[in-house]
């Protein structure tokens, strides 16, 4: 079969990887094949296997830091977190697995057991995206395959020589033959993945478009799980506090941190009226100083490029939309280098625009609402389908507690990013951000089901009513 996956470096252009699109039936028979060995392996033995793999990634991780970098344009610094979180998710997993679905035995009659324990689902597929494309799909995997699941891996078609690595690193620490899978492809490859009857459930982190589209799927297969961590329009509220300059901060770093392409990044900036001269010029002060350049400059970049020139041509256009519709510029977004999708950070006042686009921007876009009370800046931050993250910035404790009883998103944070969720906790949200299954912390609970058991070893029953006499 002749090249038909081309990924190319977003900073240079240049080509990094060349494939082929692969077979999915092909690739859910392999892991069928594999799950019956994998599903009765002892856990401590799965976990013994994935622990190799961590550490194959820490020895290896410069290298997988540097690969990331090439293939998503993001920071060399920022590259090394993601190696980071990938390596720390082992422990993390093993340790979720462990509380999340435990054996245990329950309370039961005399001569009887009543036991709880947890199975494997069976052939998981895995769609990963590309603006983390090794931390977020290796956050599905790992939980999967310690719950004795095995998995068809589709990476992004935007960053497969990141996915191809992880699978690699897999394969050179010993894992079974067939226990993973990588199938490389674009969207068409993923709906023949996901139609196949062989697989048990899907694990997909991406748009809220697929998300629907896959959750549409799945309607009538209340059999399969489907796990969907979507993307967000999400708000930050800025009120009352004397220190600007730290609001400010934490604003530009919710909106621009990997170049707005987080889906727990700050779509929509909040601000009091009292406050907004201040907030707002403060955040167009630090967002000009900001050096956007090719991941391995010095002086380091806070952000690189977007993914590609598609994706920086649709955001481009978005902000002109939004100024055609009456917002109002703030700072214009603008294509510094001809040819390579490096944006600047776009800010703009929407406040009286007649209809706000409920859409993930999924770039450096930051949108400003300006309200006068607190409760309209709430309501204002719930006007969305959306619900994955925000945060309060300033306030009182009692207004926190209002916001949080009050606010509709799975991340509530007060005087921190909407970005940077820790690995420790449940990463997900509702409406159009997932469907009840977050991830991270929690992603146990979705990679196995519990079986409860009654047991006696010896066989023994009567019928003490209801008979007739013999």
């Amino acid at each position: 079969m002749l090249t038909d996956l081309i990924s190319t470096e977003p900073a240079t252009g240049a080509t990094l990887w060349t494939g082929t699109s692969g077979d999915a039936d092909a690739a859910v028979d392999r892991a069928r094949e594999a799950w019956p060995g994998w599903a009765s392996m002892a856990v401590v033995k799965r976990i013994e296997i994935i622990r190799r793999y961590a550490n194959r990634i820490r020895t290896q991780g410069d290298e997988l830091a540097e690969l990331i970098s090439r293939e998503t344009g993001k920071p060399i610094w920022e590259s090394r977190t993601e190696v980071d979180s990938v390596v720390k998710k082992i422990d993390i997993s093993v340790k979720a697995f462990a509380e999340r679905t435990p054996q245990r035995q329950l309370p039961s009659q005399p001569n009887m057991r009543a036991a709880l324990r947890h199975k494997p689902h069976g052939v998981l597929a895995v769609l990963g995206p590309y603006n983390f494309p090794a931390h977020l799909p290796n956050g599905h995997i790992v939980p999967a395959l310690i719950a004795g699941n095995t998995i068809v891996f589709k990476p992004s078609e935007k960053t497969p020589a990141v996915g191809q690595y992880l699978v690699d690193a897999f394969t050179k620490i010993g894992l079974p033959t067939g226990v993973i899978n990588i199938l490389h492809g674009g969207p068409e490859t993923g709906m023949k993945l996901t139609a196949n009857d062989g697989l048990d459930g899907v694990l997909f982190t991406g748009s809220a478009r697929t998300g629907i589209a896959l959750n549409r799927q799945f309607a009538s297969r209340p059999e399969k799980i489907l796990a969907l961590e979507m993307g967000g329009n999400n708000p930050i509220i800025a009120w009352d506090t004397q220190d600007i300059h730290s609001a400010a901060i934490l604003i530009v770093q919710s909106a621009f941190l990997t170049a707005g392409q987080r889906c727990s990044a700050a779509s929509r900036l909040i601000v009091r009226d009292t406050l907004y001269d201040g907030i707002v010029r403060e955040v167009k002060r630090i967002a000009d100083r900001l050096i956007i350049d090719e991941p391995f400059a010095s002086p380091a970049p806070f952000m690189g490029p977007v993914i590609d020139n598609e994706t920086a041509d649709g955001l481009t256009e978005s902000f002109l939309a939004l100024m055609s519709h009456g917002g109002k510029p703030i700072k214009h977004m603008a294509r510094p280098i001809d040819g390579r999708p490096f944006l600047t950070p776009g800010i703009i006042d929407v406040t009286d625009m007649p209809e706000r686009p409920d859409i993930e921007l999924f770039g450096p876009i930051l949108q400003v609402i300006r309200v006068s009370d607190f409760e309209e800046a709430i309501a204002e931050a719930n006007n969305t389908r959306y619900g994955l993250s925000s945060a309060l910035i300033g306030g009182t404790a009692q207004q926190y507690d209002q916001y949080w009883s009050n606010s509709r998103a799975g991340i509530v944070n007060w005087n921190k990013m909407t970005v940077g969720a820790s690995s420790e906790a449940p990463f997900g949200g509702i409406g159009l951000s997932g469907n009840h299954r977050p991830s991270a912390y929690y992603a146990a609970d979705y990679c196995a089901y519990p079986v409860v058991s009654l047991e006696a070893e010896h066989l023994k029953a009567s019928i003490g009513i209801g008979l007739k006499d013999e």
